[in-house]
């Protein structure tokens, strides 16, 4: 039973990521390097097993970004310089050593330099700073328990502003 009981388990985990794995693949391919992560501003960063695991979220996001808003023999290299997620941690507060506050006074913040790439040629590269001051008032965010959520909604919107394909509309047929 026991037994059963975990391969149904593990069955069930290696669904999800059996079906991410095409889809995921489909479009373009981003590389991301962290220039000394353990000197970040946010204190997530400082430890290894914290700051491991937040890299480690950070990369799934950016994968998952550019297989859906690249197109394929597109590549993006990302280098992120810092990190400052939403909230901050209130160890005064007793018993809630461990928990991000968000509050308006700290929103996220990352700097990243990137370089699209199509073949050998740069289609585009440049230097941000993103910053979302409004985090609180995305309703995106709002009861989402995802880890991260307002600093992957600020990096999604990035990603869409900077990266997505305008669509052409379509023309209407005058032929009859």
């Amino acid at each position: 039973m026991l037994r059963t009981i975990c391969l149904s388990l593990s069955l069930a985990l290696a669904a999800p990521a059996a079906m991410a794995g095409p889809a995921a693949s489909a479009g373009g391919n981003v590389t991301v390097t962290y220039v000394a992560p353990e000197s970040f501003r946010d204190r997530e960063f400082r430890r290894e097993r914290s700051r491991t695991s937040a890299l480690a979220e950070f990369d799934r996001w950016f994968a998952e970004l550019g297989a859906r808003s690249l197109p394929a023999g597109q590549s993006l290299a990302i280098e992120v310089l810092d990190i400052d997620l939403a909230g901050e941690f209130e160890p005064w507060r007793s018993g809630f050593n461990d928990v991000r506050f968000l509050r308006d006074t700290t929103p996220p913040r990352i700097h990243l330099r990137y370089r699209l790439m199509q073949g050998d040629t740069v289609i585009r590269a440049g230097e941000e700073r993103l910053t979302d001051m409004n985090y609180l008032s995305d309703p995106r965010g709002h009861g989402d328990s995802r880890r991260f959520v307002y600093d992957k909604l600020m990096v999604q919107d990035w990603f869409r502003k900077t990266f997505a394909t305008p669509r052409q509309p379509a023309r209407p047929d005058l032929s009859g």
